[in-house]
């Protein structure tokens, strides 16, 4: 059978010899990693036959490998200077001459620091191994010569010709080529995609749908050429060929036609032939690759750091120069930074880290935000300090639920309160009797013009009857496609499957007003009327909506009379040059839309069989091209968006999510910025956001004119300069106008506003907002795509402030991660007090200095009050000062904590009882005898109320007379 086919052509101009050696050279190439992607010709059923070297198909989001780990994760720990810095502090006490006591005093700390990194490292690498493991070992059917065979989807090769069943995922970029559903079509869920919640309908290939069976897919010699692998999930250029049929056939693949890994089929089972694996996927090349997150907090504490070890060396440097830089000055400097160097403290990592997987474990168990799955341990800190959140509109601030609100005739418009008469001309068309010869000139009129009225009505009512990409589907007792169900059309089993909930808001409407979809297939379209009689459509030709285009259309043929006749419908913005001239376009679609609706424009065009002939040729062979493919089809469809008929207006509303009003009102409470990105026209924008609380009632908007160029933008910038306090509504050419030239001043303008919708915005230009106020603020930003669930933004304030690196003082510096300001149901009632967070005061360089300067009082308390007060047992210094400084650590501890937990109680005395059962191992440095005199008691009890007490009489009296924001909620 593989001998059958022929060879692959030996590439133009070059002798066979040649192109041998050519393809042999770039698949080294490519093998070794210096290759381009390059189009591809896909053989059916065949992988063997292939013409370059593919990558395995295997998903990995790991971010090292077996080898790479120990290093990485090394690396990652030490590029920053507050783990270098204790590294190199252990390192120095190699050296004989710098070496101030045992080594395992600076090793066990560094290395239980390490140890917990690369077990929390670890853990979630094993997780992420684990998902790749599963989504690698899915199992799917494969057609061979020899029948259907299991295959692992790691094992899938381009060429292999793969069966996905229905709610299945795809595993790999196919071009679709058979399926079950009657109706030759298959819907794709593509959230995980894309981060739309709509379905996307999928075609397959004709000529390959129109064969008996599957099986035969491999009897038939035929292949795909495919572009090269890229990033852009929206568009394909392809085409399909058989070489085996007289003459041979060729159809033009197209984005419809295709399957991208990581969605899910929605309906059927469908065969697909593999074109991109592993790297080469689109979902792959739009993912960026897995690195290690860093938060906010720990760059705060790395510069800190570095502050205080610049004091280090600045106080090495003054104990030299009191000795006159006297011998070897230069090691001496060395052995004060490492006399010094618990003033930068080891457990302060060991308490971030274990706080770190604290809070990520009580937001995985957190019962109000259940299936929350923490990705990063690293960082779930970074919630507290969120400033700005970047919204879509549909699925998130609203439901993605459509409901048909308007029709809108020019002369006459109807609302929900009038459907009732619309129904009633379609049932005048439908059922009207012959009439009689009027006798009187009067009702003869009025006839007329009712006639007339009817006639628009159901011109437009068939119109959005015909024109979308619905399907209805037919189901009972939860098995699909009940055959008899189907042959009756019957209403309780018929549910529509389509792309977009407008579309079916749309279509339902038409059933409620008497036009019905009953069948739909790939070349045919069914209506019944209201006398239950069938109106039979043959489907021309589709052209299906994109961004680009803003508009989708269908040609059609009736099947009674044998018109042909082109329908299309799409926004405002590009109808308005299609259609005929008329007065009332305009402005009855800002009214719509200033009520909220999103606005369709629905116009029409007869053409004759010689008409639509020539079209048909001039497209199918625009769509065969392999360059510039669809600059050539739109300049064909053009060809016919012209004069064409307005039929009407129609208007939809998305309904607001449940919560979304409260949510947006807390989330402007606690200061957190909220920017709207949408795809919709400005007036129905600006209606949702007002709708939605984005912006209050007695807040000002500035729209932002229409702007094409530089000199408009400037005048406009400074007009929205003069504005205070208002928020922004910008359309998306406008704001690709300012971004052009003037990114700076607009992002600075817009950051000042409290809140911002951004309307008409092309998905990449969402990205663009995201990465420029990133870049720009440099302040936390929160994009989120579509609401799967909601997160309660609260984290409490926990400073650590640990000054002594001993296991003494760890458990209660630890426990700190479990003290709260105010209950979490307080602090979602008054999200005002999110506001301290997001100005970073708990670890701003003020509170730094505040600490530093208390632990300088405190220090010189403890070791002049030794020498002050025990200055005949100087020699038990060591006893004296340790002692006065763990209790002193205790007591600051104690003095931090704002609500205390049984566990805080615990982990003090723990630590009290640690050190007090340690002075048995200890006798070598402390005598125990002289700790337990009543004099050394009342003296270290003395020094420790000196260094402790005046700081509680400063919070006493700061909280009396100068109370935190919190503290009032909570007295």
């Amino acid at each position: 059978m593989y001998s059958a086919l022929p060879p692959l052509p030996p590439l133009k101009d070059e002798a066979p010899g040649v192109a041998v050696v050519l393809i042999q050279c770039c698949e080294w190439l490519r093998c070794c990693g210096a290759g381009e992607p390059r189009p591809r010709t896909v053989w059916l059923g065949h992988p063997e036959k292939r013409d370059q070297r593919y990558p395995r198909n295997v998903i990995n989001n790991q971010k090292y490998n077996f080898f790479t780990f120990l290093p990485g994760v090394l690396f990652n720990q030490f590029k920053y200077f507050f783990n270098l810095y204790f590294l190199l502090l252990a390192c120095s006490q190699f050296v004989p001459e710098m070496r101030l006591g045992a080594l395992y005093t600076y090793w066990v700390p560094l290395g239980f620091v390490l140890a917990v990194t690369i077990i929390r490292e670890a853990v979630e690498e094993i997780r992420c191994y684990l998902r790749d493991k599963e989504v690698n070992s899915q199992v799917y059917s494969r057609l061979t010569a020899r029948g259907t065979v299991k295959v692992k989807s790691c094992s899938i090769q381009v060429g292999d010709l793969i069966i996905v069943e229905k709610n299945q995922r795809v595993p790999a970029d196919m071009i679709f080529l058979r399926t079950s559903e009657k109706n030759g079509s298959c819907f794709l869920r593509t959230d995980q995609l894309d981060g739309e919640t709509d379905w996307k309908l999928r075609l397959p290939v004709a000529c390959t749908q129109r064969l008996p069976t599957a099986a035969d897919l491999l009897q038939i010699r035929s292949y795909v050429y495919a572009e090269e692998p890229n990033i852009d999930i929206h568009n394909f250029v392809g085409t399909f060929t058989r070489e085996d049929s007289d003459p041979p056939i060729s159809e033009s693949l197209s984005i419809e036609n295709t399957l991208w890994a990581g969605t899910v089929i929605a309906s059927g089972t469908v065969v697909g032939v593999v074109l991109y694996t592993g790297r080469e996927l689109r979902s792959v090349m739009n993912t960026s690759n897995p690195r290690s997150k860093i938060g906010l907090f720990d760059l705060e504490v790395n510069c800190l750091t570095k502050i205080l070890f610049g004091a280090l060396v600045v106080v090495s440097l003054v104990m030299v120069a009191l000795q006159h830089f006297a011998g070897r000055w230069y090691l001496q400097i060395i052995r004060f930074l490492l006399l010094f160097s618990n003033i930068i403290p080891i457990s302060l990592r060991v308490n971030l880290d274990m706080g770190k997987i604290v809070y990520s474990w009580v937001i995985r168990r957190d019962s109000k935000i259940p299936g929350t799955v923490v990705r990063s341990s690293t960082i779930p800190e970074q919630l507290g300090r969120i400033s700005y959140l970047l919204t879509d509109k549909t699925g998130t601030l609203t439901q993605n639920e459509m409901v048909f609100k308007r029709l809108h005739l020019g002369t006459v418009a109807y609302g929900l309160d009038s459907m009732d008469e619309v129904q009633s001309h379609i049932f005048s068309i439908y059922t009207q009797q012959p009439q009689d010869p009027p006798a009187q000139k009067g009702p003869a009129l009025t006839t007329k013009v009712r006639r007339t009225m009817s006639s628009r009505v159901h011109e437009a009512v068939k119109a959005i009857a015909l024109c979308h990409n619905v399907t209805p589907v037919y189901e009972s007792n939860g098995v699909t496609d009940q055959a008899e169900a189907e042959k009756q059309y019957e209403d309780s089993c018929r549910v529509y499957q389509a792309s977009s909930p407008d579309e079916v808001a749309l279509v339902q409407w038409t059933e409620s007003v008497g036009l019905t979809l009953v069948g739909r297939d790939q070349s045919s379209m069914q209506l019944r009327t209201p006398g239950d009689q069938i109106l039979n459509f043959t489907i021309l030709q589709i052209f299906p909506f994109t961004y680009e285009s803003k508009r989708m259309g269908i040609i059609v043929r009736d099947e009674s009379t044998g018109e042909i006749t082109f329908y299309m419908k799409g926004a405002d913005v590009v109808m308005a040059g299609i259609v005929q001239y008329n007065d009332w376009l305009e402005e009855e679609c800002g009214n719509m839309a200033r009520e909220g609706l999103r606005v369709l424009v629905v116009a029409k065009k007869s053409l004759a069989e010689e008409q639509y002939q020539d079209f048909e040729a001039r497209y199918v062979q625009a769509k065969l091209s392999v360059h510039d493919r669809s600059l050539k089809v739109a300049t064909v469809i053009e060809s016919l968006e012209m004069e064409m008929e307005l039929l009407c207006l129609t208007g939809v509303e998305d309904q607001l999510q449940a919560d979304v009003r409260p949510t947006l009102e807390t989330l402007r409470n606690a200061g957190i910025k909220v920017w709207m990105l949408t795809g919709d026209k400005l007036e129905t924008a600006t209606c949702t956001a007002k709708n939605a609380h984005l912006v209050t009632r007695n807040q000002d908007i500035h729209i932002f004119r229409l702007v094409t160029n530089r000199g408009e933008a400037h005048l406009e910038l400074n007009a929205f300069r003069r504005k205070h306090d208002c928020a922004l509504v910008i359309s998306g050419d406008s704001l690709e106008v300012c971004l052009k030239y003037y990114e700076y001043e607009f992002m600075e303008l817009a950051c000042q506003c409290p809140a911002v919708v951004c309307c008409r915005c092309a998905p990449t230009q969402k990205a663009q907002i995201v990465r420029l106020l990133q870049e720009r603020t440099g302040k936390l930003t929160c994009a989120v795509g579509r609401a799967a669930r909601r997160s309660r933004l609260l984290l409490p304030v926990v400073v650590f402030s640990p000054r002594y690196s001993t296991i003494y003082t760890m458990f209660p510096v630890f426990s700190l991660v479990l003290d709260k300001d105010v209950k979490s149901e307080v602090a979602m009632l008054y999200p005002e007090l999110y506001k301290d967070l997001l100005k970073g005061r708990p670890l701003s360089y003020k509170t730094f200095l505040i600490w530093v300067l208390i632990s300088i009082y405190q220090g010189s308390t403890i070791m002049y009050g030794a020498l002050l007060l025990f200055e005949s047992e100087f020699v038990h210094i060591v006893a004296i000062s340790f002692t006065s400084l763990i209790l002193t650590e205790l007591l600051m501890v104690a003095l931090t904590i704002q609500t205390w937990h049984w566990l805080m109680t615990v982990a003090e005395l723990l630590s009290l009882a640690c050190y007090i059962a340690s002075l048995v191992f200890l006798h070598e440095f402390i005598d125990v005898y002289f700790i337990a005199t009543l004099s050394f008691l009342w003296k270290v009890s003395v020094i420790t109320l000196v260094s402790c007490l005046p700081l509680y009489v400063l919070k006493y009296l700061r909280r009396r007379f100068s109370p935190p924001s919190y503290s009032k909620l909570t007295s």
